[in-house]
């Protein structure tokens, strides 16, 4: 895989990640651990609830969708670090059994007005399930590095 410095990255250039099976247990766990509502520990209250059944926790979506941005194809970006996080929305609730994917796209870059050696590029992140539904969209915004001078 290629790891681009910020000269490299273009707007509007995509990159993927995925699939990633949910599994029960994984919601189960995963809840009782960081979110542990009913909606996302127990099948049968989950199916009372407006959602008619298990779902993700807003949190586990999210550390998902983290885990599939450090896997993208065909290129990563060289992110010396993440400035944060904008417009997260959840249209669409995470079930068991789902296959999410991951789509990255460059919205726009700009050189750092403050260190030269690196640039500030946000992104679109959408997070779908095989259905093609968006589970998860958000705007983030990431440091990153710029090619060395060739002197060093």
């Amino acid at each position: 895989m290629a790891i681009l410095y910020f000269e490299e990255a273009e707007v509007g250039k995509l990159r993927t990640a995925g699939p990633y099976h949910v599994t029960k247990n994984e919601i189960i766990e995963f809840a009782q651990k960081f979110d542990p509502l009913p909606i996302h520990t127990n099948e049968e209250i989950a199916a009372r609830s407006v959602f008619s059944g298990l779902i993700a926790s807003s949190a586990h979506t999210f550390a998902i969708l983290i885990s599939l941005l450090s896997r993208t194809q065909p290129y990563s970006l060289r992110v010396v670090a993440g400035l944060g996080w904008d417009e997260l929305r959840l249209p669409a609730p995470v079930r068991p059994g789902d296959d999410l994917d991951l789509e990255v796209a460059i919205l726009e870059k700009r050189e750092s007005k403050s260190h030269s050696d690196r640039g500030v590029v946000r992104n679109q992140l959408h997070l779908r399930n095989q259905k093609r539904e968006t589970v998860l969209q958000c705007v983030n915004t990431v440091l990153v590095a710029r090619r060395p001078p060739a002197n060093s």
